[in-house]
């Protein structure tokens, strides 16, 4: 059971909303009504960071939240761009806790790891803000297993702990799976992985011709994506969902939900039209054979130790 809750006490709902796109691709009126469509299925839990669209992410989303703050799970990151120094750490919190709105953070995370400056520098600083009552629960996103294994045993020498990591995890990026999951089980962090869809991939709207989207707006998701396997996989993940009269999108976020290991995939979206989908992931009747189905569409990762006849 996660340790991270609303200031009333709620657990994280089974998905959360990523506010990547509030400020951006989502005008104020597109992320109101991707607020509202999220509540509606109740997620409780939504997802910012210091960095996105140059704050206004998180100005927009602290309008939004604050008619119910106390039903609310917030999760943001500070500055990714200054590293994860003390005045980085502290500065960008004071300014997120500014743009939100809210006295206190619910789960700070560090963005990146940053291997100039001392984990002992970092944590002391975010184990003052949480004395300080600013911020409740402490993250790290996109580190390896032994960077949060290192982390934590730094943390430990300041009477805190890392509660949740967010990892990227989809049908075609299963490399978590490998070590960061199991050791969340083992350690009992909470997984908040994004990117469920893979940049758009696993929807199918580019084999169908779709004219915007990540992959094609994006070098670096262009990159991340582009092996034919994990095309070829989309197409297989389609023809699966056509099957079983869904949306291929709803069986990616679904099959991330049930991770063994994680707690809320983050979903996003630029609309409603395009996050309906994904909240329908709510609803899936998933069992061991519709499990089986979909993971074999994917390559297995390699296990840690790298012997084949042991996955």
């Amino acid at each position: 059971m996660s340790k991270i809750t609303a200031p009333d006490g709620s657990a994280p709902s089974a998905l959360s909303f990523g506010a990547m796109q509030f400020g951006g691709k989502a005008d104020e009126a597109a992320s109101r009504d991707l607020f509202r469509a999220s509540r509606e299925r109740g997620l409780n839990m939504f997802d910012t960071a210091y960095v996105y669209n140059e704050g206004r992410s998180e100005e927009i989303l602290g309008k939004l939240i604050q008619s119910e703050r106390d039903r609310l799970i917030i999760a943001t990151k500070a500055d990714s761009k200054r590293g994860n120094s003390a005045a980085s750490i502290t500065e960008s919190c004071e300014e997120s806790r500014t743009r939100l709105g809210i006295d206190v953070i619910d789960l700070f995370y560090l963005h990146r790891f940053d291997d100039e400056t001392p984990l002992e520098e970092s944590f002391e600083a975010l184990a003052a803000l949480k004395s300080d009552g600013l911020i409740r629960h402490i993250g790290v996103s996109n580190f390896a297993a032994w960077q949060v294994m290192k982390a934590q045993s730094v943390a430990t020498k300041f009477d805190i702990r890392i509660d949740a990591i967010q990892p990227m995890l989809n049908i075609v990026k299963r490399q978590v799976e490998v070590e960061l999951l199991p050791m969340c089980v083992d350690q009992e962090i909470d997984c908040y992985p994004y990117s469920p869809l893979g940049g758009g991939l696993l929807t199918g709207k580019y084999r169908a011709g779709g004219q915007e989207g990540r992959l094609l707006e994006s070098e670096i998701y262009a990159k991340r994506y582009g092996p034919d396997w994990m095309h070829h996989t989309a197409a297989d993940l389609a023809t699966v969902a056509r099957q079983m009269r869904t949306d291929p999108a709803t069986l990616a976020v679904a099959w991330a939900m049930h991770r063994p290991g994680v707690t809320a995939p983050i979903a996003s979206a630029r609309s409603v039209e395009q996050l309906l989908p994904s909240l329908d992931a709510l609803q899936v009747d998933w069992d061991d054979d519709l499990e089986a189905r979909v993971t074999a569409l994917s390559r297995q990762p390699a296990p840690a130790t790298d012997r084949l006849e042991e996955a």
